[in-house]
């Protein structure tokens, strides 16, 4: 469903995203994304598949979600980068959540995503985690998409990005 780029090679593929953001009512302040009120929904599925495809790890999240925490808590202890969404803290939210269960097959948070593909979700993640099946798939990432910027989850130095 997603194809796969490398984010942030180049200033150029940087920029492209920042106005593809912008243009579909996207602005980007600090870690924080905002987004003017009422994104259509294809605007949102766009958005959706912009930051899948420009992270290695993305986590769809709400702040107060048990599960939502779960999935975090993994990435964290085995140290890998992630992009998250919290789409209780987005003003488009509530369409995005939409548009993930359009896209996925199920609208539950969270939904994590690793190398453009849908996942499932915190315990679908665990689960992965355990079976000693979640590491490779981030490192296949990693392969791709290591570089010194400081944008995304190609970031060698793992550390979260919200948004």
């Amino acid at each position: 469903m997603f194809t796969r780029g490398c984010l942030y090679r180049s200033r150029q593929a940087y920029q492209t995203l920042s106005l593809n953001l912008i243009s579909c009512g996207l602005s980007r302040m600090g870690n924080f994304t905002s987004t003017a009120p009422g994104l259509s929904s294809s605007a949102c599925s766009q958005f959706v598949q912009d930051v899948v495809s420009s992270n290695c790890v993305v986590i769809f999240s709400k702040t107060t979600c048990p599960y939502c925490k779960m999935a975090k808590n993994v990435f964290n202890e085995i140290g890998a980068a992630y992009k998250v969404v919290e789409l209780d803290q987005h003003n488009d939210g509530g369409r995005l959540q939409e548009t993930l269960a359009q896209m996925t097959g199920a609208r539950t948070v969270p939904r994590v995503f690793i190398n453009g593909q849908c996942i499932g979700g915190g315990t679908d993640t665990k689960q992965l985690h355990q079976q000693g099946k979640l590491l490779p798939l981030i490192e296949q990432c990693r392969l791709c998409c290591l570089s010194t910027s400081p944008e995304g989850s190609g970031n060698p130095q793992y550390q979260h990005n919200q948004s």
